[in-house]
C-alpha cells in the first residue's frame, strides 16, 4: 500500500496538485480515514481542496457502485467537499462510473489502472526515456509545388 501510495503522490505532484512530497505523504494513508485517503490543495494557497480515494485491487477485482456511494457519503460529511478523485489500480464497474457522473453535488474523476498508467507515463513517474527517434513522412506539399 505504501508503494501505491506513493505512486499516486508523485503523480498528482507531477500533474501540479500539491505543494511539496511531504505534504501529501502526510494526508495519504492515515488510519481511520472515514473514507477519504487525502486532501489535497488545488492552489499554493490551500483555499481550494480535492479529496481523494485511492484503491489497490488485482485486475480481477473492480471498484463497484457501492466504493463509489461511500466516497461521496465520505465527500458530503466533510464541509465544503465538492471535488473528488478516486484512482485505482484496477478498473471501475459500469454502475460505478454512472454513479459519479449522476451525482449533481460533487465533481468526481475517476482514474482506473490504465488511464493511472498513462499519466505516469505522460509524466516520468516510474519511467524514463532512454532514447527518443525521428519519424519522417513524405512532405507533398514539397512535391506537388515542383
Amino acid at each position: 500500500p505504501s508503494d501505491f501510495e506513493r505512486v499516486v503522490i508523485d503523480t498528482l505532484l507531477l500533474l501540479g496538485y500539491g505543494r511539496n512530497f511531504e505534504e501529501l505523504a502526510r494526508k495519504l494513508g492515515q488510519p481511520n480515514d472515514q473514507g477519504i485517503d487525502g486532501e489535497i490543495p488545488l492552489d499554493k494557497l490551500g483555499l481550494e481542496k480535492i479529496y481523494l480515494q485511492a484503491k489497490r485491487y488485482n485486475m480481477n477485482s473492480s471498484v463497484t457502485a457501492s466504493d463509489i456511494r461511500d466516497f461521496i457519503g465520505a465527500l458530503t460529511t466533510r464541509a465544503n467537499a465538492r471535488k473528488g478523485v478516486f484512482i485505482t489500480t484496477s478498473k471501475f464497474t459500469k454502475e460505478a462510473i454512472e454513479t459519479a457522473k449522476r451525482d449533481t453535488n460533487h465533481s468526481i474523476i475517476l482514474i482506473d489502472g490504465l488511464e493511472l498508467a498513462k499519466l505516469m507515463i505522460e509524466n516520468n513517474v516510474g519511467v524514463r526515456e532512454i532514447k527518443e527517434y525521428r519519424i519522417k513522412e513524405l512532405d507533398k506539399d514539397y512535391f506537388e509545388s515542383l
